[in-house]
Order: C-alpha cells, then sequence, then structure tokens
C-alpha cells in the first residue's frame, strides 16, 4: 500500500516538475530578444530640368540640406521668354478673328458691298444693251460676226461679275459660315494650348526640390548644354529612411508586418532608434554576402524593409545597423 501511495506521489511530482519546465521554456523562448543585421537603405532622387537648355546657375553644392521647394538651379529662360511672347501674339490673332467670325462683317462693309453690286448690276445692263444693238446691226449685215462675238462675251462677262457681286452681298448679310466659326474657335483653342505649353516650359527652367534632403552629388556646372533629363544633383531624402534587413525562417513568424524594432548602430549603443516593419518579402532568397550573421551564408533569408520612426543625420547610407525585438513591442517612450 505504500509503494503504492509512494509511487502515485512519485508520478504527480513528475508532473508538476514537467508543468514547470514547459512553462519556463515557453516564456524563456517568447522572451528570447531576436537580433537582427542591416543596412541603412536611404532613398535617392536624381535631380534634372524637364526642358533643354543652358546652364545658367547652381544655387547649392554637395553636402547642402535643402527643403521642400527650394530652387536649386536655373536655365538660361531668355529663348523661353521670347517662345511665350510668340505664343501670345499668336493667340491674340486667333482671338480676334473668332471675335470678327461671331460679329459677322460690319454695315460698313455691307454698304461697300452693295455699292458694287450696284455697280456690277449697271455694267450688265450696258452690255445688254449694246449686244442687243449688235444683234440689230448683224442683221442688217452692218457689222461683222466677230464684232457680234465680242460684244455677246462682254455681256456675259458682265453677267458673271454682277452674278459675283450678289453672291458676295448674300454672304455678307448672312455673316461667316458655323463651319468657319468652328474653324476660329479650334485656332483659339490650340493657340491657348500653346501659350500654356510655353508658360510651363519657362517654368521648369528653375528647378526645385520635390522633397527635403540633403544633395549626394552635383553632377555639372553652369554653362553646360542640357538635354531634357540630364541628372544634375543626386538628392538624399531625409524621410523616409528604411533598413533593409535579412531574417532565417525559424524566426520569420515573429517579422509581422508593423511590429516595432529597435535599431542600434555602433555610435549610439545605448540610444537605439525606434522603427516598424513594413514590408516582408514573400520568397526566400541566399543571404547577401554583405550581411554578416551567425549563421552560414548560404541559408536562405528572407528580406525585411524596416521604417525607422525617428531618423536623423546620424544614419547614413549603407551604414550597418543591428535590430533587436522581443515579443513584447515596445514604445516611443522606451527611448
Amino acid at each position: 500500500m505504500n509503494s503504492k501511495k509512494f509511487a502515485l506521489t512519485l508520478l504527480a511530482l513528475i508532473v508538476v516538475i514537467s508543468a514547470i519546465v514547459g512553462i519556463y521554456y515557453y516564456q524563456e523562448q517568447n522572451s528570447r530578444v531576436i537580433t537582427l543585421y542591416g543596412n541603412v537603405d536611404v532613398r535617392t532622387v536624381n535631380l534634372s530640368f524637364r526642358v533643354a537648355g543652358k546652364l545658367a546657375n547652381l544655387q547649392v553644392d554637395e553636402g547642402d540640406a535643402i527643403t521642400v521647394g527650394q530652387m536649386i538651379g536655373r536655365l538660361d529662360d531668355a529663348p523661353f521668354i521670347n517662345a511665350l511672347n510668340q505664343a501670345k501674339a499668336t493667340r491674340d490673332v486667333a482671338k480676334a478673328n473668332l471675335a470678327k467670325a461671331e460679329a459677322g462683317y460690319r454695315s460698313e462693309e455691307i454698304a461697300q458691298v452693295r455699292a458694287e453690286v450696284k455697280q456690277k448690276k449697271s455694267a450688265f445692263h450696258f452690255a445688254d444693251s449694246f449686244l442687243k444693238r449688235q444683234q440689230g446691226l448683224w442683221q442688217s449685215k452692218t457689222i461683222s460676226a466677230n464684232d457680234l462675238e465680242n460684244a455677246r462675251t462682254g455681256r456675259n462677262q458682265a453677267l458673271a461679275a454682277y452674278q459675283a457681286a450678289k453672291d458676295k452681298l448674300r454672304q455678307f448679310e448672312t455673316g461667316y459660315r458655323i463651319e468657319e466659326i468652328a474653324a476660329a474657335k479650334a485656332q483659339l483653342i490650340q493657340a491657348e494650348a500653346t501659350v500654356a505649353q510655353a508658360e510651363l516650359n519657362l517654368k521648369d527652367t528653375q528647378l526645385t526640390s520635390p522633397s527635403a534632403g540633403m544633395i549626394l552629388t552635383r553632377a555639372i556646372e553652369p554653362g553646360t548644354m542640357l538635354a531634357a533629363g540630364n541628372t544634375v544633383f543626386t538628392l538624399s531624402l531625409t524621410n523616409p529612411v528604411w533598413i533593409r534587413a535579412y531574417i532565417d525562417e525559424p524566426n520569420l513568424n515573429q517579422a509581422i508586418a508593423g511590429r516595432e524594432v529597435l535599431i542600434y548602430t555602433d555610435g549610439r549603443k545605448n540610444q537605439p532608434y525606434h522603427g516598424k516593419i513594413g514590408f516582408v518579402s514573400p520568397t526566400a532568397e541566399f543571404t547577401p554576402k554583405n550581411v554578416e550573421t551567425p549563421d552560414l551564408r548560404t541559408d536562405l533569408v528572407y528580406r525585411l524593409r524596416i521604417i525607422v520612426l525617428d531618423p536623423d543625420e546620424g544614419l547614413k547610407q549603407g551604414m550597418p545597423v543591428t535590430l533587436r525585438f522581443t515579443e513584447t513591442n515596445f514604445t516611443k517612450t522606451d527611448k
């Protein structure tokens, strides 16, 4: 009986010890600090003019910090000013032509055409009367056939001129056709688009920074003839600043998008930066040679992008960093 009681006691003791060991192991595993290694991956932008031209001046140099919208370079804008003035003149002509077409002909112009119609009518009546006289003389054999034919030709020419004058008067009284007005409107729209493009080209002679950052490279000097799109500056963006790191498959379940991590540099070992995981690659790859980890370089890893929440000038392009995070997320008050 005592042996049976002893066995039950021993079994219970084993179960309790196993439970304690399991709980301890579970807590130890979940509180384990995961350490990763990566590099600062600052984004850069190549700045260039959208139009071609001669570089007039540059206002910043390598290492200068610039702000959003700051003008950092300018092209010689004289050709663009001339093009804009020419475009405006063409637009004004098109606007005047449209106004003329919509208003129709002036009363003075119509009166002038009416007078022309009367003149052509009188000329026709004279030519017609002359032809009739010549026909009578032809019947009496007084004139030649050639004289009669000349009289008939004169009457026909006078009739054609009279008819043309009446058609012109009808056109002036009716005004411009709908198609002519539509064509004048289209020409004005085209001219206004040319002015807008010329204004945009003139504006593009000034190079401004799209965001805050630091000038990494100044590629050319004033006086250079540039084609559109030629790189003038390389700008390192102040924000966002990313960390590129890699994690192995056993720890992949710890890399959750949005999870916060501590970022350590050699110069700030006791003052970490704060970041959060912004991207986890869905595909595995071999560890890059520039990443130093305790694991073998041939191990498959997954790329992480960590967004730095509190970047400053201490983080430089390509700088190696150490990343640490635990099961429990921290907050920015941990700094």
